[in-house]
């Protein structure tokens, strides 16, 4: 007798985090378990924790919250492709990828995002900004 295996419900995820550096690792435990729940392996996983750690911070460090104060940390899997996204209230400029001096202390963090993921790319409007990434999910 055959057995039939469900996969995981892989419906989009959508997460409100208050706009502070706490929100970085509860955004990389939760993107962490949701592709372990979905088989993912542990070298996909470990790159979309770090894209999603950057895209946080960069967000905190760069533009302002929404305006309730929060970011929104989003995913959503189609195929083998995960796309990761964070929405904050925007701001002074766009996300681009800089080439900083190895003696920077910032400035790696588009340029992180452009290794590791197969494309990214910002939307913004008068009152918000989203930055995504996709990536495989393995």
């Amino acid at each position: 007798m055959a057995t039939t295996v469900t996969p995981p419900d892989r419906a989009p995820v959508r997460m409100l985090v208050p706009f502070s550096a706490s929100s970085v690792p509860v955004a990389r435990r939760q993107l962490k378990d949701w592709m372990a729940d979905h088989g993912s392996s542990a070298e996909h996983i470990e790159d979309a924790r770090l894209i999603v750690s950057e895209l946080v911070a960069n967000a905190i460090r760069h533009a302002q919250p929404l305006p309730d104060g929060n970011l929104v940390v989003s995913w959503s899997a189609q195929g083998r492709e995960l796309d990761v996204s964070v929405t904050d209230g925007g701001g002074p400029t766009r996300p681009r990828k800089v080439k900083a001096h190895t003696s920077a202390l910032s400035g790696r963090g588009m340029a992180i995002i452009d290794t590791v993921a197969v494309s990214w790319w910002a939307e913004r409007t008068r009152s918000k900004s989203t930055v995504h990434a996709r990536l495989l999910m393995g």
